[in-house]
């Protein structure tokens, strides 16, 4: 290449990698302006071989930088969008478990450490006695919402462990600007989406972006929020063991849908957890309804080859249901169990799978689909659903027709629909 055509080439150049770098945002654009004045500079005079030399060096580090703000850590772009609102609510699936409030502690955690308040709040009822002891043990300030007005701040609504609105009033007309979750589905935040179906809770999402900010973990009564900007994040005794426990419950203690992610961030939290907390989180006093919906589901299952169904009839707490349905998963030579009751004139399903022949999410995707108000879904091993009582009318009956309703449970489980 000759000297002439070597400054054509660099003024083109440089043009061109100040309009690349300037499709990534401001900041990206700042860095390729910093690059532009050496440019000019030798843009009208004939360039030496060192020359563009220096020219390419400064070319290259300008790439490097922007490669590195592009692959930053989830974590480290997570906390910068959260510090750029004033204010945030963090939403909750309704009647949220211990995964969820585990999720929601973290991000408060994180959105204190920049400078942004942060409401935690949820539709539904806490009602399973593990998460009223979670929220009891560890102080977790929540509050519950029925309608989409109540939220408190609708501009910067983060969802964690579950990715489209549900359960309250206008929930569909919720855009959240951020979604952090595991769970099978569609939604997406606005601004910032981290899905990690794999992922056996979000808990461990949360720790992961917790050591991308790179937290202290410490078994103190320590503030979240460090005084100083400098000051690393403290994820201190109470917060450890919420994500410690969240993780716990949502892998059925490590040993359901597990990742290698799920174990280390436990490791991480090792360290900062309190097990006389943990302790108390997961061995809470039991309710009658939840003793009589167990000893219901144990003398009325009805078990057709592998597979096990059981109408447990009304109960008092929904939650009772997927306790119960763990129970009945221990029942020998069962692979699959769908367990459901009814409350407040809904149809509650929960059901279990360790049976490969069987994505349970799916199959009670299939046993509804008949019904339009119907919902259903969720991971191989583990599903839900809700049923209007008023839509199982049979038509002789003049009723709810459950035989029916097992009889496509046990189809769809069979793969005939």
């Amino acid at each position: 290449m000759s000297i002439e055509h070597g400054t054509a080439a660099s003024a083109i150049v440089g043009s061109a990698a100040l309009e690349s770098v300037s499709r990534y945002g401001p900041d990206a654009a700042s860095r390729g302006a910093q690059i532009q004045p050496a440019i000019d500079a030798f843009a009208g005079e004939p360039l030496t071989y060192p020359v563009l030399a220096a020219v390419g060096f400064i070319l290259l580090y300008g790439l490097y930088r922007l490669v590195r703000w592009l692959r930053r850590p989830a974590g480290v772009v997570f906390r910068q969008l959260i510090g750029g609102h004033e204010a945030i609510t963090i939403l909750m699936h309704p009647n949220p478990d211990p995964d969820a409030m585990a999720s929601a502690m973290a991000v408060k955690a994180i959105a204190e450490r920049v400078g942004t308040d942060a409401t935690i709040q949820y539709p539904g009822q806490i009602r399973r006695p593990e998460n009223r002891a979670f929220r009891t043990v560890l102080g977790f300030d929540c509050d519950r919402i029925e309608a989409a007005s109540d939220i408190e701040h609708p501009e910067g609504i983060v969802l964690v462990d579950h990715n489209t609105p549900r359960g309250f009033v206008d929930s569909e007309r919720v855009e959240p600007i951020a979604v952090v979750d595991h769970h099978p589905g569609n939604g997406t935040g606005n601004e910032f989406t981290d899905v990690r179906e794999a992922c056996g809770a979000t808990a461990s999402i949360l720790t992961e972006y917790l050591t991308d900010l790179d937290a202290v973990f410490e078994p103190t009564d320590a503030d979240v929020d460090g005084s100083e900007e400098d000051e690393p994040l403290v994820v201190d005794r109470k917060l450890a063991t919420g994500l410690t426990y969240g993780i716990q419950s949502d892998t059925k203690n490590l040993t359901r849908g597990c990742t290698s992610q799920d174990f280390g961030v436990c490791a991480t939290l090792l360290p900062a957890i309190d097990e006389d907390l943990l302790h108390r989180i997961a061995t809470p006093e039991i309710s009658h309804d939840v003793l009589r919906v167990k000893a219901t589901a144990i003398n009325n299952v009805h078990v057709e080859g592998s597979f096990g169904i059981c109408n447990v009839g009304e109960v008092g707490t929904v939650d009772a249901l997927s306790q119960a349905v763990e129970e009945l998963m221990r029942l020998e030579g069962t692979t699959a169990v769908v367990l459901y009751g009814v409350n407040d004139g809904t149809v509650h399903v929960s059901a279990r799978s360790k049976d490969d022949r069987v994505h349970m999410g799916e199959a009670l995707q299939r046993a509804v689909s008949h019904i339009e108000t119907a919902s259903a879904g969720g991971h191989a091993r583990m599903a839900g659903g809700q049923i209007p009582v008023s839509q199982m009318a049979g038509e002789e009956r003049g009723g709810p027709d459950f035989e029916r309703f097992d009889e496509r449970l046990l189809g769809a489980m069979n793969g005939d629909y």
